[in-house]
């Protein structure tokens, strides 16, 4: 560069200072001639945009550079020389800047007194540059108006971060929100996550209007800076005469607003509560700032409602709850009552059956006299013909109906030995392979319903000696036993073969299993073990029991063994049959 081209500046009058609530946008000089700063100082020295002006700060070298982007992160233009400590010092510091410090905000303009040593299309391809100028052609013109395209650029990429970072903020803050349980953790839930979503500190009040009752009912319920103390009031009266008014005017006309610095946010949920927010920032908002704040507030009203949704849920549960103790409560006394009666029941049962064996046994002893005195009396009569034929039928419908009397009085002996279940057998040859498929295949649809899956393995006959109908209902109580315990989506296995001893049905389940105290009281009738049904079904606690005598009045046997990965084995064993015999 020649002395001629060199612009010498005349001390004069320093430019008016800007106005202090100006916002001035940094622009870095970074070039390694001084004539170079000096010259865009004079172009720019009453540079202002939208009303904000600039402040220029300078480095001599692409290393100074890299200590001034450490030093004012916020930089928001970048006039970049290409040839100053090395021929690719500048190339290498917009490296620096993109890759090393990601900041891809800041717009960097490239000037070169030498553009041949770093030809503009090669420079545009290779390197994240806004602008390309040589130094010969930036005039004062041109400098401003690659500035402005720069500094536009540098607004709108901001915006769009800010945004980014905001909505990023406010995804991140809904779970946070929603997790809240009480109204006065939500309201200091949401100033805290104002604050971060706008970057700041700042002041701010939480006011709640409650419509409900046919009331109008005021309470803050969260406060921060200079409004914590007013935490906990029911009215307005403590605020000061401009909020009061900002927040009266918020819930007349049920909309935000935004004052330079203030900020005041309306929000109505759906539970016919009314929430004004105001907040007093340290900065004044950008469109940025007020589209992000509006955003977060149309999800405040869904916080709230959650809030108030779940106090009346803990109102129902506590309701409920006391509504089950007293229900349970209930039960138990009917529970104790029909214990009582059952005892009572049981007794009277045990009496009437003893009372019935005693009666028919003392009953059978005279008709048995009877029956050998109608004898001796028929013996009497056969040596007197005319009286042997008068008294014979006599004697005839005497003898026929105290033998009808014994019978009934045998098979009222009989009832009273059984058990009150009522069981008793018949015994005829059976393929109990049919009797086993037909009972799983019964099953099939129950153990559907809970994603259960029943593995049959039967031998193809199995010739068995017992009562179809007694043996069908045990094996069927095995079955829908296991389906009723087994885990959701288990597996219950039915086996059928013959062994030597006999022939064998074998069901396992895939439950819990019996806990070392079930194993005292299994075959109990009304029984109730440890294991719970999976389904919802209901238990008698009388299938085992059941299982056990039918299996009895066959002579057969049953054993139970564990699974060593969970679960329990059943069976039985019966008597088998061969060639229409027994085997």
């Amino acid at each position: 560069m020649n002395d001629d081209d060199i612009i010498r500046l005349v001390e004069d009058d320093p430019p008016p200072p800007q106005r202090s609530e100006a916002k001035a946008w940094k622009v870095a000089i970074i070039d390694d001639d001084r004539a170079v700063h000096d010259g865009t100082r004079f172009a720019l020295y009453d540079y202002a945009l939208n009303g904000d002006g600039i402040e220029l700060v300078s480095a001599y070298s692409a290393a100074e550079g890299r200590e001034l982007l450490r030093a004012h992160p916020d930089i928001a233009v970048i006039l970049l020389d290409v040839v100053m400590e090395s021929d690719r010092a500048g190339l290498e510091l917009v490296n620096h800047i993109r890759r090393e410090l990601r900041n891809e905000a800041v717009r960097i303009i490239l000037r070169t007194g030498e553009p041949g040593q770093a030809p503009e299309r090669q420079v545009i391809v290779d390197y994240d540059i806004n602008d390309y100028k040589a130094k010969t052609e930036l005039t004062a013109d041109k400098l401003f108006t690659s500035l402005t395209a720069a500094l536009r650029s540098h607004m709108q990429l901001r915006a769009m971060i800010e945004t980014r970072r905001g909505l990023e903020i406010i995804i991140d803050a809904t779970p946070t929100l929603f997790d809240f349980r009480s109204m006065q953790r939500l309201a200091e839930g949401v100033l805290t996550q104002v604050a971060s979503l706008l970057a700041v500190d700042c002041a701010g009040i939480l006011i709640l209007r409650d419509l409900g009752a046919g009331g109008r009912r005021f309470a803050v319920l969260a406060g921060s800076g200079c409004y914590r103390e007013c935490v906990g009031a029911d009215t307005l009266e403590g605020l000061d005469g401009d909020l009061l008014e900002l927040v009266d005017a918020a819930f007349s006309t049920r909309r935000a607003a935004f004052r330079d610095q203030r900020t005041v946010l309306y929000i109505s949920t759906h539970s016919g509560a009314e929430i004004v927010v105001f907040l007093e920032a340290g900065k004044r908002l950008t469109d940025t700032d007020r589209a992000l704040i509006e955003v977060f507030s149309s999800r405040l009203s869904i916080a709230f409602d959650n809030v108030v949704l779940y106090s009346q849920l803990q109102g129902a549960n506590a309701d409920l709850e006391q509504r089950v103790e007293q229900r349970t409560a209930e039960l138990l006394a009917a529970n104790r009552r029909l214990e009582a009666q059952w005892r009572r029941v049981r007794q009277v049962n045990d009496f009437q059956s003893e009372v019935l064996g005693k009666v028919a046994h003392d009953l059978k002893n005279p008709l048995n006299v009877i029956l050998g005195r109608s004898e001796i009396l028929e013996e009497l009569f056969s040596g007197n013909s005319e009286g042997a034929q008068a008294a014979a039928p006599q004697l005839r419908h005497i003898r026929s109906s105290a033998l009808r009397l014994t019978s009934m009085i045998d098979e009222l002996i009989t009832d009273a030995m059984n058990d009150a279940l009522d069981i008793s057998v018949r015994s005829e040859i059976v393929d109990l392979a049919s009797v086993v498929r037909d009972v799983a295949e019964a099953n099939r649809p129950l153990a559907e319903r809970k994603d259960q899956r029943i593995d049959l393995v039967v031998s193809e006959k199995l010739p068995t000696l017992c009562d179809p109908e007694r043996i069908r209902e045990a094996i069927d109580n095995l079955v829908s036993n296991a389906v009723k315990y087994s885990r959701i989506g288990g597996v219950i296995r039915v086996d059928a073969f013959q062994a030597e001893d006999g022939n064998i049905v074998k069901v396992t389940d895939s439950g819990p299993g019996f806990m070392p105290e079930d194993m005292a009281r299994l075959f109990g009738r009304f029984q109730r073990l440890s294991a719970k049904p999976t389904g919802g079904e209901t238990s008698t606690g009388l299938g085992l029991s059941i299982v056990k005598k039918i299996v009895d009045l066959h002579d057969g046997s049953i054993a139970v063994t564990q699974g060593e990965t969970g679960g329990a084995s059943i069976s039985i064993r019966l008597t088998a049959a061969q060639n229409g015999t027994n085997a």
